[in-house]
C-alpha cells in the first residue's frame, strides 16, 4: 500500500531546452518556421501527386503516403513544444504522455515499413521492368500502404501497453521535449526489465526486417545497373532511386542509434539532439531530397510555379 501511496503521479513535467529567455525565442521562431515550412513542403507533394496524371505510378503513390505521414509525424511533438514556450506550460498528464507516445512511435514504426515497401517498389521496377506493371496494380499498392499502416500502429501498440502498465514514482521530470520510451522508462520505479526486453526485440524486429528488405533490394538493384551497357542508363536508372536511398540513410542511421540500444546508456542531452534531428529536421529534409532529387517532380513544380 505505502509503494501505491507514493505513486500517485498522473502528470508529468517535460523540460525542454531549458535555455535564456532570448535563445528560447530564437529556438521558439525557428521550430515555428521549421513547423510551417514542413507542413507546407509535404502537402504541396500530396496535392501535385493527386492532381497530376503523370505521376499516377506506384512509386509516387508511396511518396504521397510517406508526405502524409511527415506531416502528422511532425504534428505529434512540436505544437506541443511550441506551446510549451509560449505558454511556459510544460506539464503534461499521464494519459496524453501515453497517447504522444504511442502516435510518435506508431509513425515512426509506419515510416520503416513504408520505406521497405518503397524499396520493393524500386528492386521490381528495376530488376524486373517488364513484370511491373502486372505485378505492382493499384490493389497491391493499396494493400502494400495498409500494411505499413497497420503493422506500425499495431507494435507500437504492444509497445505502449507495457510501458503503460509500469509504476511511475517522482521525481516525475522527463528531460526531453516530447515524451519518448527512454526519459519515460527512466522514471518507472517498478521492476521494468518486461517492458525494457518487449520495447528492445520490436524495435529490433520493426528496425532490422525491413533495412534487410531495403539492403537486399538495394543489392539486387545496384547488380542490375551495373550490367548494363551504357553509362547514361545506369545514371539514368540510378537516379530513380538516389533520393529514397538518402531518405534511407538518414532516418535509420538516427533511429538505430536512438532505439536499438539498451536504456541505460543513453546521455540525455545526447539524446535531445539527436531527437531534434529525427523528430523535427527530417520531415523537413525528405521532401526537399525527393523534390531537388526528382526530375518529374521537379518538372511538374516548375509548370504549377
Amino acid at each position: 500500500y505505502g509503494m501505491k501511496n507514493q505513486t500517485t503521479i498522473n502528470e508529468f513535467i517535460l523540460l525542454g531546452f531549458s535555455y535564456r529567455l532570448q535563445v528560447q525565442t530564437l529556438l521558439y521562431l525557428l521550430l515555428l518556421v521549421i513547423y510551417m515550412v514542413t507542413i507546407t513542403e509535404n502537402a504541396i507533394i500530396i496535392f501535385v501527386v493527386k492532381r497530376n496524371h503523370h505521376l499516377q505510378k506506384p512509386m509516387y503513390y508511396f511518396l504521397g503516403n510517406l508526405s502524409f505521414l511527415e506531416i502528422w509525424y511532425v504534428s505529434v511533438t512540436l505544437p506541443r513544444l511550441l506551446f510549451g514556450f509560449w505558454s511556459q506550460n510544460m506539464t503534461i498528464s499521464f494519459s496524453s504522455c501515453m497517447t504522444q507516445l504511442y502516435f510518435f512511435i506508431s509513425l515512426m514504426c509506419t515510416e520503416c515499413v513504408l520505406l521497405a515497401v518503397m524499396a520493393y517498389d524500386r528492386y521490381l521496377a528495376i530488376c524486373h521492368p517488364l513484370r511491373y506493371p502486372a505485378i505492382m496494380t493499384h490493389k497491391l499498392c493499396f494493400q502494400l500502404s495498409i500494411l505499413s499502416w497497420a503493422g506500425g500502429f499495431s507494435i507500437s501498440l504492444v509497445k505502449v501497453l507495457f510501458i503503460s502498465r509500469l509504476t511511475f514514482c517522482g521525481p516525475q521530470v522527463i528531460n526531453h521535449f516530447f515524451c519518448d520510451i527512454s526519459p519515460v522508462l527512466n522514471l518507472s520505479c517498478t521492476d521494468m526489465s518486461l517492458a525494457e526486453t518487449v520495447d528492445f526485440a520490436l524495435a529490433l524486429v520493426i528496425l532490422l526486417v525491413p533495412l534487410l528488405i531495403i539492403v537486399f533490394s538495394y543489392y539486387c538493384i545496384l547488380s542490375t545497373i551495373l550490367c548494363m551497357p551504357s553509362a547514361q542508363g545506369r545514371r539514368k536508372t540510378f537516379s530513380t532511386c538516389t533520393s529514397h536511398f538518402t531518405v534511407v540513410i538518414i532516418f535509420f542511421s538516427a533511429t538505430l542509434f536512438m532505439y536499438a540500444r539498451p536504456r541505460r546508456i543513453h546521455p540525455f542531452n545526447l539524446n535531445k539532439i539527436v531527437s531534434v534531428f529525427y523528430a523535427v529536421f527530417t520531415p523537413a529534409l525528405n521532401p526537399l531530397i525527393y523534390c531537388l532529387r526528382n526530375k518529374e517532380v521537379k518538372e511538374i513544380l516548375r509548370k504549377i510555379i
